[in-house]
């Protein structure tokens, strides 16, 4: 894609989130409804064309760990709450170039995590792992090699220790292993269809109520090639 070539002609190591979801966008991953702006007035006019409640980021391709860099605002509910905001936000920045994206905020309990990593003996590795606060305590991720094949990547979902959670929840409704295994298969299309992307980071991929699934969080490392 054009903005992966210029990212690399700038000499930067990574996508922004916004582009980073672009690339997931193109390849029929759902991401959150996002409108990127530069200007509080316009972060309130985005505010209202996606609709409340939204969520306010710091956007920039050097920016990767956002809620450790107080970039990240959460469930804002009017206009007086997204002017407050983005003000919070850009007080805190040095960086030059941020712009604020202004996100739909989804709801749900269910986390898990999405990535591909670029192994000098294999190529493009996929993983799918168990989310949320608890990711680093349980470890719960499959991997595989791509390309890989929509029934592999539904085993990949079998093999889950904590496959449970993909099912009806305490009254929400179970994904759909199908729209799953596709987004894992598109992973590694990715990984493959593009040199310069080292690693993807899908984190968080939320389960709603509904049992939809949206990557609300997404980073593109990328490598000279």
């Amino acid at each position: 894609m054009e903005f992966i070539q210029t990212a690399l002609a700038q000499g930067r190591k990574s996508l922004s989130e916004y582009q980073s979801k672009q690339l997931l966008k193109a390849h029929g991953i759902p991401v959150t409804r996002e409108i990127l702006t530069n200007g509080v007035e316009k972060a309130v006019q985005a505010a209202v064309e996606i609709g409340y409640p939204v969520v306010l980021k710091a956007c920039g391709a050097e920016l990767m760990h956002k809620s450790e860099s107080d970039a990240l605002i959460l469930n804002l509910k009017d206009a007086a709450e997204v002017r407050a905001a983005f003000d919070q936000i850009m007080g805190r920045r040095t960086d030059t170039g941020t712009e604020i994206l202004v996100q739909e905020m989804i709801r749900g309990q269910r986390e898990l995590v999405v990535g591909m990593n670029r192994e000098p003996q294999f190529g493009p590795c996929v993983m799918l792992g168990l989310g949320g606060i608890m990711a680093e305590v349980l470890q719960d991720t499959v991997f595989r090699v791509a390309p890989f094949d929509h029934n592999e990547a539904l085993d990949m979902l079998q093999e889950l220790r904590s496959k449970a959670i993909l099912g009806p929840f305490r009254g929400q409704a179970g994904v759909q292993p199908d729209e799953l295994a596709r987004i894992l298969t598109a992973v590694g299309e990715i990984g493959l269809g593009y040199a310069a992307v080292q690693e993807l980071d899908i984190n968080p991929l939320i389960i709603d109520p509904k049992g939809r699934i949206t990557a609300v969080d997404a980073l593109v490392i990328l490598k000279s090639i």
